[in-house]
């Protein structure tokens, strides 16, 4: 049974709050320039670079 360290957790963590599409309200700011959230990604094609520790 392995445990997760605090730097990996913290890390997943992270990754899991950036895994959010954009505020309606910042496309209307900015005129639609911003579209996307660049650090979105699926669970199956993009995999995070996580050392084991």
């Amino acid at each position: 049974m392995s445990k997760k360290s605090l730097k990996k957790k913290m890390r997943l963590g992270k990754a899991l709050k950036r895994n959010r599409r954009i505020p309606v309200l910042a496309m209307v700011r900015t005129r639609r320039k911003i579209q996307h959230n660049k650090f979105q990604r699926d669970w199956r094609s993009r995999k995070l670079r996580i050392k084991e520790e």
